[in-house]
C-alpha cells in the first residue's frame, strides 16, 4: 500500500512541477511518476538538510515534505531542460 501510495504523490508531484517549469505537453503520466519520484530524492539530497525536514521518500508526508519534494523535483526539471537546451546548439 504504502508504493502505491509512493506512486501517486510523486506522480502528482511530478505533474505539477511539469506545470510550473512549463514541461507538461512533453510529459506524459509515466515521467511525471519518475520526475516527481526523483526529484523527491535530489530534494532529500539537496533541501532537505537546510530545512531539517524530509520528502516523501524519506516518509515525511506533511505540507513541508511534499513542498521539499516539489521543489527538488523543479530544480530536476531545471537541470534536465538547461542539458537539454545546450544539447541542442
Amino acid at each position: 500500500m504504502n508504493l502505491l501510495v509512493w506512486l501517486i504523490v510523486g506522480g502528482v508531484i511530478g505533474w505539477i512541477a511539469s506545470i510550473l517549469m512549463n514541461t507538461n505537453s512533453r510529459q506524459g503520466i509515466l515521467l511525471n511518476v519518475v520526475v516527481g519520484i526523483v526529484g523527491s530524492m535530489v530534494g532529500a539530497l539537496l533541501l532537505s538538510p537546510l530545512f531539517g525536514h524530509g520528502t516523501i521518500n524519506q516518509g515525511d508526508f506533511s505540507l513541508f515534505g511534499l513542498l521539499v519534494s516539489l521543489l527538488g523535483s523543479v530544480i530536476l526539471l531545471g537541470v534536465v531542460s538547461l542539458f537539454r537546451r545546450n544539447y541542442a546548439r
